[in-house]
């Protein structure tokens, strides 16, 4: 159950208007990277988790925090689409919708200066499940897999995706109390960051889950004799240079090898028997007479 409290996580106010960065911050709202995607994969990851209590509840926790982070990019996308005051209209007739319609301008020309057009037409000056470009958001951008050790992994990297992109967003406006919230937020995935990581290594410690992931297929089923072979598949060699090209794999388990310039495997060459007729797919070429007999 979920209580909301009238109280956000943080400020998300505004300096004033701003349509174009409002299209730019639908990015970490409903992005692949963004807050709606994590707060989504956290909690199908608590829900489903059949693990120690600790993990569950830690993944219910963050979960739970990304709510409120969607709520405040939502209500900062709002606020950068609402109503100018006038003292401020001459700026933000400079890039805004707001100041096209003060200014007497025409609002498709505020549109094609690079604002959301579904801002106005489709949410009446409100942020959408969407990214910077219109994608709707879809859930295909989330992963509960069952495994802890697989889900911790994907989680560090949707945090450093997002955590990237925030910082670039900082970057790109001058508004003090944008920055404010971004700053908040890049904090959070600081956290978040160091959270995974830590997480990741206690289930190590407990000795739930280890690499290779996951831990409990037998690698004696593996084709044992290419699980630790770096395959040169490009040219030049400079690859070989890396720690994963020699030395001893992370896992304990086995020892780095290079090839240089890696084997087929088979001599099979991929091609394919005749399809049913039914199908109505190309036939292969006919035999001709003379080779037939």
């Amino acid at each position: 159950m979920f209580f909301r409290q009238r109280q956000m996580a943080y400020h998300a106010k505004p300096e004033k208007p701003d349509p174009i960065f409002a299209k730019m911050l639908q990015e970490p709202l409903g992005g692949q990277w963004g807050e709606i995607s994590v707060m989504m994969t956290y909690l199908f990851q608590g829900w489903s988790c059949r693990g120690p209590q600790k993990y569950r509840d830690m993944l219910l926790d963050i979960g739970t925090e990304e709510i409120g982070h969607v709520e405040m990019l939502a209500t900062m996308i709002a606020r950068l689409l609402e109503t100018s005051p006038v003292e401020t209209q001459e700026d933000a007739a400079q890039n805004s919708l707001v100041g096209a319609i003060m200014g007497g301008a025409r609002i498709e020309d505020a549109i094609m200066s690079g604002m959301n057009p579904q801002h106005v037409i489709v949410a009446g000056s409100g942020p959408r499940p969407v990214d910077s470009s219109g994608n709707l958001w879809n859930a295909g951008f989330m992963t509960a897999s069952g495994n802890l050790l697989a889900d911790f992994r994907f989680n560090l990297t949707a945090e450093s995706q997002g955590r990237l992109q925030v910082c670039r967003l900082y970057n790109m406006t001058n508004d003090t109390g944008v920055r404010d919230m971004l700053a908040f937020l890049i904090a959070r995935d600081t956290m978040h960051q160091n959270q995974w990581l830590a997480a990741i290594r206690e289930l190590e410690e407990d000795g739930l889950e280890m690499s290779p992931c996951p831990s409990n297929f037998p690698q004696n089923l593996e084709k044992s004799e290419v699980a630790y072979q770096f395959l040169n598949h490009s040219e030049g060699t400079e690859s070989a240079q890396g720690r994963w090209s020699q030395g001893p794999s992370p896992d304990g388990k086995g020892t780095f090898t290079y090839v240089d310039r890696p084997p087929a495997y088979t001599e099979d060459e991929g091609l394919l028997k005749p399809v049913d007729p039914r199908m109505y797919g190309t036939p292969p070429m006919p035999v001709p007479p003379a080779a037939a007999e």
